[in-house]
């Protein structure tokens, strides 16, 4: 039976924040004085579901959507060319794959969530910094995809009421939505809330959904235009409308636009790979990733070519062409199915690359008041309604701003991250002290001042392009400073490996430094390990927890 707050309950929490607070959780390795959550706990075995083929359908359920779509679009509207377009993809892509690959193999082998690997490179305390950070962000995307998909809602009621399409507007142009528009994007985000609700162990229904629906619904899309305009259109013929260092540094712009779009997950990563059967599957993401990107990305450039045939304008947003059926019976049917597979698609995505890693770092933050369900509440309303999503979406340029503005954070995060797991600590992490404030990766007083200055030095060049492609008007700087944040995400990611690792090796942190990797929990037989790797409940330096003053877990000391 589910549970329901009495009416005490319901006028406690209505008059003090104290009846908000949760029952205090069991950790099977986090200290008794830490109060924490156990879903942050490492998967245990039985839960390690996700094989080689979950990972491809995650992917292709995750791509597909119309972000996707329109990012490949807008490369195009702001002057480059389809030649252009398919490599901005492959190459963006690829880039964001690889510290996808490298940080995803951190939770696969590990089995922990971002928001405690993060630790072992940024230092206990720091480490809520950069889970801050990526909350903030998961959220901006969460509201992006929901603006984006709104319209899925009017096509739908259009197709069921037709005088739906005819709401008079009674919003100003500078609200950058129609008066349907608010309407339509309030439906879909109250009838997304419950859905985003679904725990993670039943993603797998929604996964099967959403790879059946929305792939069809594309390529029927595509069939239907090219049949109606009796090829591909024109659009592969136009040529560029930029030319020579202008051509090469808005190529580069567009490249950082595409990691940008994932950036968040090439951060965030271990909290799907954690529920890894092997910790070898996830390596199918770097071919993956760009293969299926591109895919959509192509459908969406051949669709948008043949649109300009059929209604004498390109159409970027395959929901203005469904929009076009309306006009029959028959084609209402149609527009109606196609906007409900694309309403699944933008949910979907929603749940897995947003609203889960959002809920995540929410639960870490505030463990005392906050649990997965209250996380995906709080994000819901914040990415829905706070950032104002619909303005961000208003021109492909400023859609393409935005997602390589929030990369300039992101990018050395990720490259710091995979370095610390890979180069630092060459694969060697004690489990049970990420979970001790006081244990090795406390470093000094929490924070890691080698991934502090590495993070800063990297993000500092590409402040001043933020804040030109925000407010070009108002803001001067530099061509050199304009320039370099054409590629902001390639620089803050190798330059943050870079400083990261150098520092790290010129002034190491011993006590952080391993021969071999302490588990401190049970492991599945996909598990590489050696003799040795197992331990026991975190242990600490400090002498509230009785633990010695060595700074080593019991694991290591043979405890177990």
């Amino acid at each position: 039976m589910k549970y329901v707050p009495s009416g005490r309950t319901i006028k406690a929490r209505c008059t003090t924040i104290k009846a908000w607070e949760l029952p205090k959780q069991e950790s099977a390795l986090a200290p008794p004085g830490v109060w924490t959550n156990a879903d942050m706990d490492p998967v245990p075995p039985e839960n390690q579901t996700w094989t080689l083929w979950t990972w491809m359908a995650y992917w292709a359920t995750d791509t597909i959507n119309l972000g996707t779509w329109e990012t490949a679009s807008s490369v195009i509207a702001v002057g480059l060319n389809w030649r252009d377009a398919i490599p901005v993809m492959v190459v963006g892509t690829s880039c964001v794959a690889i510290p996808m690959v490298l940080n995803g193999a951190l939770g696969a082998r590990l089995h922990i969530p971002f928001s405690v690997a993060v630790r072992s490179s940024f230092g206990y305390y720091l480490a809520y910094f950069c889970i801050v950070s990526r909350s903030i962000l998961a959220m901006f995307w969460l509201g992006i995809q929901g603006a984006n998909g709104a319209q899925c809602i009017t096509i739908m009621l259009a197709a069921i009421w037709p005088s739906y399409n005819r709401i008079p507007n009674q919003l100003p142009a500078s609200a950058g939505i129609t008066t349907q528009g608010m309407v339509s994007y309030f439906l879909f985000w109250i009838i997304q809330l419950p859905l985003l609700l679904i725990p993670p162990t039943r993603l797998r229904y929604l996964f099967l959904v959403k790879i059946v629906a929305a792939p069809v619904t594309a390529i029927a899309t595509l069939g239907w235009i090219v049949h109606k305009a009796g090829g591909s259109g024109e659009l592969f013929n136009i040529p560029e409308t930029v030319h020579g260092s202008t051509k090469a540094y808005l190529w580069l712009s567009c490249m950082s636009a595409v990691t940008g779009s994932w950036a968040t997950l090439a951060c965030n990563i271990p909290d799907f790979s954690r529920y890894a059967r092997s910790s070898k599957g996830q390596y199918i993401q770097l071919p993956f990733l760009p293969l299926i990107f591109t895919a959509c990305g192509i459908l969406g450039i051949v669709t948008t070519s043949a649109s300009f045939v059929v209604y004498g304008k390109y159409l970027w947003n395959p929901l203005d062409i469904v929009a076009h059926w309306l006009d029959s019976p028959a084609g209402r049917a149609a527009a109606f199915f196609a906007a409900l597979s694309w309403y699944i698609a933008q949910v979907g995505t929603n749940i897995t690359a947003n609203s889960i890693s959002a809920a995540n770092d929410l639960t870490v933050m505030f463990p005392r008041w906050v649990n997965i369900k209250r996380g995906c509440i709080i994000a819901a309303v914040i990415g829905g309604w706070v950032i104002v999503p619909w303005k961000i979406l208003s021109s492909a340029e400023t859609f393409l701003a935005f997602m390589g503005g929030y990369a300039v954070f992101l990018a050395p995060m990720a490259g710091i991250i995979a370095s610390d797991y890979w180069l630092v600590k060459r694969q060697n992490i004690d489990v049970p002290a990420l979970y001790d404030p006081y244990g090795r990766y406390r470093y000094v007083g929490g924070v890691n001042w080698r991934a502090a200055v590495a993070f800063l030095v990297a993000v500092g060049p590409n402040l001043p392009g933020l804040a030109y492609s925000i407010n070009p008007t108002g803001t001067h700087i530099s061509q050199g400073a304009i320039h370099l944040y054409t590629f902001d995400w390639l620089f803050g990611f190798v330059t943050g490996i870079v400083l990261y690792t150098g520092f790290s090796l010129a002034f190491p942190a011993k006590e952080s430094l391993l021969g071999h990797t302490i588990f401190g929990h049970e492991q599945s037989d996909g598990d590489e390990r050696s003799d040795g790797e197992y331990g026991d409940k975190v242990s600490s330096d400090h002498p509230k927890y009785g633990l010695g003053t060595t700074g080593h877990s019991n694991a290591e000391k043979g405890f177990a």
